[in-house]
Formats: C-alpha cells, sequence, structure tokens
C-alpha cells in the first residue's frame, strides 16, 4: 500500500513523498483504535454511575442550562443541540434517543428525564425532538448534586474548548437500579433494572459487612424488579448472574382468568414482560390462531387507558379450558420472555465482567471517595471561611484604629500593608476588610459574626472527624444511601417465582370437581389453592422462601375473604387461583400468583389474612391502630363482592384481623410504645357490620398499635418483639429482637393499658415489629426470605439483643 504524504512547502517546488505501509498492520490498528473508542466512549457504561459518555453529557449539560425538576419544561431540540454543541459531536439523532430511554418509565426503572410530550410507547417511537420538553427528573439531581464541589475529575470535551465531568457522583446505584444495554466491538452488555430499595439495602450491608457472602447480599437482593411488573420464573439463572455476571431468567405477563361475558371466560393480561408491547402480542396471537398452531382464542380486545393501566383482554371459546390456553400463549407469543443477563461495565476504563457483589463493591468505593472529596472540599471552603470571620471580628473590634489606618495611608496597598502589620492579618483578611461594607459594622453585624463563627467551628470540627475516621466516613455513605431510599423508593413491582407450577397441558372442557382444598396467602402476597384438605405441615411452611400469612380451608368451587387495612372484606374465588402440585411434606408456595393478578386494592390499603366465609364460623375479630376492637359474625355478611366490616374513624385503620376458631381465644394487643393487653374474646359481643366497634386497649400520648391478633386458649405461645428508632427507614435497621414465652403477660381488662413487654435500649424509642400466637412461629424478611427466630428465653420486660436480619413478618401455624 502507498501512501502520498505531501512535503513542506518551499518557494522552488512541491515535492510528493510516498511512504509503503503493510495494508494488515493499518487495518489492524484502524480496528483497534475503532473498537477502543466504541467500547470507551458510546457503547459501555460506567460501572461507577452507570451512565454510557452520551447519557452523562446529556445530564450534564440540562444541569448547566438549570432545568431542574421546579423549573419548567424545554423544547428537547434545545437539550439536543446544547449536549452536540458542546459536548457529544455525534448526531442530533443518538442524543435524543438516549435522552428519551432516560424519560421512558416502562424503560428506566427509576427515569432520570422528566417528558412532557409524546416520548413513545412499546410500540411506538416518540415524536420529533421539536415537538417534545424535558426537563431533569429527581432523581437525575442525585446523579449531579455535588459537581461544584470538586468530587469527580472533569475532562476536555472534544474540541478543548470546554470541561466535562469523567463521571457523575451518582448519589445511589444507577448502574443496577436502571440497567443498561449496549452493543460493542467484540463484546455487548444487556444489565436487568432493579429496586432502589433492595439495592441499597444491598449495599449498605456491604458496607457493614465487606466480608458478606452473594446468599447475605440476595437476601435484600433477591432478584430484578422490571418497570412493567410481570413475573420472574426461575431464580437459578439470576443467582448465575449474581455469581459471575452472565445468566438468564424468564419473565411471564400477570394474567388472571374471569367472566368476560355471562357464559365466557377470558384471560385479562394486566402486566407484560420487560419492554414487550400490547400490539407485537395482538400481532403474535393473530398469526398464531391464523396458521392453527393456537386454538380456543375466539377474541381479542385492548382496553388498555390511562387511568387503569394495561388491559389485554383475550376471550376463550367455550369449551376450552383457560389454564391451557394461557400455557399455550406462553409457548407460542412474547407474554413469556427471555431476559439474558450479561453485566459487563467499565471499571478503570477496562471492560469487565462483573456479579452482584463486584457491582456493589465498585459503587461503594466510588461513593466513598465522593464523599471524602466532598468533605475535604466544604473543609478546605469552611476553613477558608473561618479566616475571614476572624480578621472581620478583629476590625470591629478596634474599627475606630482600622479607619484611622485606611484614611492615612496613600492608597489601597499602603492600607492594606499596615493593616497587616498593625492587627496581624493575613493579605486575605485585610483584603476583606478593605471591602467591608458599612453596614455591617452594626452591633447587630457583630452578634451574627459570632454566631457564624461557632457554626463555622461546630462543622470544622464533623469534617475532620469523618476525615479522620475511616468507620464515620462510611457511616455517611451508608446514611445518605438511606436518606436516597427514604425519599425515591418504591414497592417491588415484579413477582419473583422459583417455578411456574403445574400448566395444564390439553384443551378440555373447563369440568373442575368441588373438591376440598386450602387456600393459601404468602407474606410476599402470592395466592394459591391446595389439590385436597389434608392438614399443612405444622409449621406453617410452603415454601423455604415464604412465611403463610393466611390458610383457609374450603372447597375447588368455594369462596374465601380477604380482610384489608381499610377494614373491607373482599370475595375471591378459589377456582381462579393455580393449583399447586402434591409433594412430599412442604410444598413451595412458588407455584402461585401475586394477589394483586385478582384483587385491584387502592393504594395505601393493605392486605391482612384470609377468613372463612362459612355460615357455621364464628367470625372475626380485627384491631384498629388507634386502638380500638370488634367482633363480626358471618351471618352479617352480604352476598355483594366486597363490603365493610368494621366502621373506621378519620385517620384509623386496621392493623389486624384473625379468624376466631372457638370464640374462647385470647385478643392480644400491642402498641408501639411496648406495651401488652390481653383479655378473653368472650369481653367483645359481636356488632353489625356498620359498628365502629369497641375501645380495646388505652393508647399513650403519640401512640398506636402496633399488632393485634389471638391466641389459642392453653396453647403454647411467644411474643416476638423488635425494638428499634422511629427515625430510621421501614425495614432497614434489624433492631433489637426479643422472644417471651405468652404466659408471663397476665390478662388484664379489655381498655386498660396493659404491661411492658419491651424495654428499649439507648437509641431506642419504639417497637418497629411485634407479633403474638402459637408455636412453631416463622419469620421471614420483606422479600419473602425465611429467618430464623431464637428461643424463647427473655423477660418479660426485657431488652432485646441486636437481630441480623430485619424481620418484616411473623407467622404462627395454620389452622388444624
Amino acid at each position: 500500500m502507498a501512501r502520498k504524504t505531501p512535503a513542506a512547502p518551499s518557494d522552488e517546488s512541491y515535492v510528493e513523498r510516498i511512504v509503503d505501509i503493510d495494508v494488515e498492520e493499518e487495518m489492524q490498528g484502524a480496528f483497534l483504535e475503532y473498537a477502543y473508542s466504541v467500547i470507551y466512549s458510546r457503547a459501555l457504561p460506567d460501572a461507577r454511575d452507570g451512565l454510557k459518555p452520551v447519557q452523562r453529557r446529556i445530564l450534564y449539560s440540562m444541569a448547566e442550562m438549570g432545568l431542574r425538576p421546579d423549573r419548567g419544561h424545554v423544547k428537547s431540540s434545545r437539550v439536543v443541540g446544547d449536549v452536540m454543541g458542546k459536548y457529544h459531536p455525534h448526531g442530533d439523532t443518538a442524543i435524543y434517543d438516549a435522552l428519551v430511554r432516560m424519560a421512558q418509565p416502562f424503560t428506566m426503572r427509576l427515569p432520570l428525564v422528566d417528558g412532557h410530550g409524546n416520548f413513545g410507547s412499546l410500540d411506538d417511537g416518540p415524536a420529533a425532538s421539536r415537538y417534545t420538553e424535558a426537563r431533569l427528573a429527581p432523581a437525575a439531581m442525585l446523579m449531579v448534586t455535588g459537581l461544584d464541589e470538586e468530587t469527580v475529575d472533569f475532562i476536555p470535551n472534544y474540541d478543548d474548548q470546554l470541561l466535562q465531568p469523567g463521571v457523575l457522583p451518582a448519589a445511589f446505584p444507577n448502574l443496577l437500579v436502571n440497567g443498561a444495554s449496549g452493543i460493542a466491538v467484540g463484546m455487548a452488555t444487556n444489565m436487568a433494572p432493579h429496586n432502589l430499595v433492595e439495592v441499597i439495602g444491598a449495599a449498605r450491608h456491604l458496607i457493614a459487612n465487606p466480608s458478606c457472602s452473594l446468599d447475605d447480599l440476595m437476601r435484600f437482593v433477591p432478584g430484578p424488579d422490571l418497570p412493567q411488573g410481570g413475573r420472574i420464573i426461575g431464580l437459578d439463572g439470576i443467582r448465575d448472574a449474581y455469581l459471575g455476571g452472565r445468566g438468564s431468567f424468564r419473565t411471564r405477563a400477570t394474567t388472571r382468568i374471569e367472566k368476560t361475558s355471562p357464559r365466557r371466560m377470558g384471560i385479562v393480561v394486566t402486566e407484560l414482560p420487560y419492554l414487550v408491547g400490547p400490539e407485537k402480542v395482538i400481532e403474535k396471537i393473530k398469526d398464531a390462531v391464523q396458521s392453527k398452531k393456537l386454538q380456543g382464542i375466539s377474541d381479542v380486545k385492548d382496553l388498555t387507558d390511562r387511568k387503569h393501566g394495561l388491559r389485554l383482554v383475550i376471550e376463550v371459546k367455550n369449551g376450552f379450558n383457560p389454564d391451557a390456553v394461557l400455557e399455550q400463549l406462553y409457548k407460542l407469543t412474547p407474554m413469556e420472555d427471555s431476559f439474558s443477563i450479561n453485566n459487563v461495565a467499565l471499571v478503570d476504563g477496562q471492560p469487565k465482567t462483573l456479579g452482584l457483589k463486584d457491582l456493589l463493591r465498585v459503587y461503594v468505593d466510588f461513593r466513598t471517595e465522593v464523599v471524602r472529596r466532598r468533605t475535604e472540599f466544604r473543609l478546605t471552603k469552611y476553613k477558608d471561611r473561618l479566616h475571614l470571620v476572624e480578621g472581620l471580628l478583629i476590625a470591629i473590634l478596634d474599627i475606630d484604629e482600622v479607619i484611622q489606618v485606611i484614611r492615612s495611608s496613600d492608597d489601597a496597598a499602603a492600607a492594606r500593608s499596615r493593616l497587616m502589620d498593625v492587627f496581624d492579618l493575613s493579605e486575605a483578611q485585610a483584603n476583606y476588610i478593605l471591602e467591608l461594607q458599612l453596614r455591617r459594622l452594626t452591633k447587630f453585624s457583630r452578634l451574627e459574626l459570632d454566631k457564624e463563627k461557632s457554626e463555622l467551628e461546630r462543622l470544622i470540627e464533623e469534617l475532620e472527624a469523618i476525615l479522620g475516621d475511616e468507620k464515620l466516613l462510611m457511616k455517611t455513605v451508608s446514611t445518605e444511601l438511606a436518606d436516597v431510599a427514604k425519599a425515591h423508593g418504591t414497592p417491588r413491582r415484579t413477582v419473583l417465582l422459583e417455578s411456574a407450577g403445574v400448566p395444564a397441558t390439553t384443551t378440555t372442557p373447563l369440568e373442575v370437581a368441588d373438591d376440598p382444598c386450602w387456600v393459601l396467602l404468602s407474606s410476599t402476597g402470592l395466592m394459591a389453592r391446595t389439590g385436597s384438605a389434608e392438614p399443612l405441615p405444622l409449621d406453617g411452611s410452603r415454601s423455604k422462601h415464604d412465611a403463610l400469612v393466611g390458610a383457609v380451608r374450603t372447597t375447588a368451587r368455594g369462596e374465601v375473604g380477604l380482610v384489608t387495612s381499610r377494614g373491607r372484606l373482599v370475595r375471591l374465588s378459589a377456582l381462579e387461583l393455580p393449583t399447586l402440585p402434591p409433594t412430599n411434606g412442604s410444598p413451595s408456595l412458588s407455584g402461585g400468583a401475586p394477589l394483586a393478578a385478582y384483587v385491584d386494592l387502592p393504594a395505601g390499603e393493605e392486605p391482612l389474612t384470609l377468613v372463612s366465609l362459612a355460615p357455621d364460623s364464628p367470625g372475626i375479630a380485627l384491631g384498629t391502630a388507634q386502638g380500638v376492637v370488634k367482633r363480626v359474625t358471618t351471618t352479617d355478611y352480604p352476598a355483594r363482592p366486597d363490603f365493610e366490616v368494621i366502621s373506621l374513624k378519620d385517620g384509623d385503620e386496621v392493623v389486624g384481623a384473625v379468624e376466631l376458631s372457638t370464640g374462647t381465644e385470647d385478643l392480644v394487643f400491642i402498641t408501639t410504645d411496648a406495651q401488652l393487653l390481653r383479655f378473653g374474646a368472650g369481653a367483645v359481643r359481636p356488632q353489625g357490620r356498620p359498628a365502629g366497634g369497641m375501645a380495646g386497649i388505652k393508647l399513650g400520648a403519640g401512640q398506636r398499635v402496633a399488632f393485634f391478633g389471638a391466641v389459642p386458649a392453653d396453647a403454647d405461645a411467644v411474643v416476638v418483639t423488635s425494638s428499634g428508632s422511629s427515625g430510621a427507614l421501614p425495614g432497614t435497621e434489624p433492631g433489637s429482637l426479643k422472644v417471651t414465652p405468652y404466659a408471663e403477660y397476665p390478662p388484664k381488662g379489655r381498655a386498660t393499658g396493659g404491661v411492658r413487654c419491651h424495654r428499649f435500649l439507648k437509641g431506642e424509642d419504639t417497637l418497629v415489629l411485634a407479633w403474638a400466637g402459637a408455636l412453631p412461629a416463622r419469620a421471614a424478611a420483606a422479600n419473602g426470605v425465611a429467618l430464623e427466630l431464637p428461643e424463647a428465653t427473655g423477660r418479660r420486660d426485657g431488652s432485646g439483643v441486636p437481630a441480623a436480619t430485619a424481620i418484616a413478618r411473623i407467622a404462627g401455624p395454620p389452622p388444624a
């Protein structure tokens, strides 16, 4: 290969020089440069802030433009032009596509851009940038806050005219929370989104326990949490990805089977797999029906709207089993999809495949360095300010002499020099005094300066303590992460299932015998029914990852009731619930379906337990947060799908509901200030549904009921209490745990204050969890992971011992 290279021009002639270059060597060099540019500058995210360069430049540019969440939106084309002209000269299409993705709530678990206008859907692209508007979302402010405090290094832009951050300070683990996808040269990345609260919980655990295992971290992060919800089937691939950075899992749509007309059943889809749109599903269903691969479907309707969200109704022909049709839909359409995890990100400029602990470790180390640099910057700033304030106080004390020195000086330089000599000031202090305004000479100004000096000295002491103590620095990082989770955290949307249960495999008529069975509810909100009414395991266990909080004996065509915190009872049909496969010992509830697939509860209304609707049942007892108790019998239940079982006062809610088996049980209240009251259920007469109940326990000022339940007479029972700080983020602090024999607490009369059941340690002021019930008791974390309880050895009014993990729910044995 010959390349013509012009020589330097001269007065006499212009001579060409030809340099011979090996083609293979030239191609290798050029390709490596191109590959490195794509990997480092375009396709792969940085493991520290989880952003690709174009995303980072968009957020930085918008922050520089002042597009904060409290400001108005501006045209997206203005943002695109500013980013392209200053930092990212790769074309407006790439910039706008990246901006759109950061604004789509179905793509990002925690959107970083607040978009106004048509930013697209799962089936359609966005409008042009001239038609849409954007500003930073609240979460984006967490990414850019601290840029002006020298927390990160700045690098030149493409033409060396401006500076841009090499990485953003990132106050939360964005890479894990929002995921990432990109194709580079010879490598690619595909990372699933996760729940912010869970990820921060794992990061804080890693800070407190640097040598923790993957299993410890997976107690906090059991799996991805996709923006659209849905269900993840099979957890083995997730563990593989968390261990080595590569794995896969299957996602399924959230569905329920219900009557779409008086004579026809249908499949209602309320959530679809990640990045799957309804139009794509409808198209695949029509293709499968036309090719005779899919039978039993008469019609598909898309009833999605902004008020109710996704609602895809698939009508099933008479004579076909809806469960069998649903299984075919999973096989032939995107209603079941596969997601391959490939955790590739840049670490120190090099692409690496990272597991969960590696990703968290990189982020924690980076965030620790950010907090350290920020602390050093603030310390320097406060020391400089204190130096000036001290000089100003000297000047105010001798203001007459200062004025005389200045007036007798020939010029400013002489005045500065004389001030430094006479009052032993530094040059900075002297300059500050020369710029002093006359309004600062008042008595009030002197008081302000003294107050400012004291405050600066306090802040400097705190910052020096943080820099001088690595543990205190790590605690600061952990506390800031907890604050982020508290302010921006949202509940988990995706249900994690170990298996898909037993699907129907043949298209047979819907003929289900009305056999006895159990209807079950787990602590993580999964519901199912068993294939028989055989006694359940005594420990109430249905899975190694869950605790049973509701179990009702009924028949396959019968109904059960769900009691909620708003005092409602909702009827549920056992026939619609998935059937668990028979197993030896303790079958797993992972084949169940989420409660949300059958009951649409408004925001703030929580499910409490399941109760029987049998007419011979003694009824239920309810306790409220304000200490009210009530008994209701099944004879007062109307035939409506849902109805109130108690009239609640403003601000009150039901904290516990229990089905009575004999009517001779003890009713138990436990309050947040650690008072326990037990009295016989016979002391509470049954009331009609409209009644508001009667006084159950006398509460102290500002206190509420933490637990209400029932304990069978003469049962081997315990009381479990866990104390903590009311200012801590719920579910993040394990607290102090105590398990005490129930017999330690004497019965008292209804409407009294009860007896002390837990003594608070220093820093504790409330019960974060309380439970009383028969043994064996089973505890579970927020994600359903089973936890061991210590032996019942605690004293009645003793304090607890530090717990290893925060407990979310406790359940006793199922009814016999």
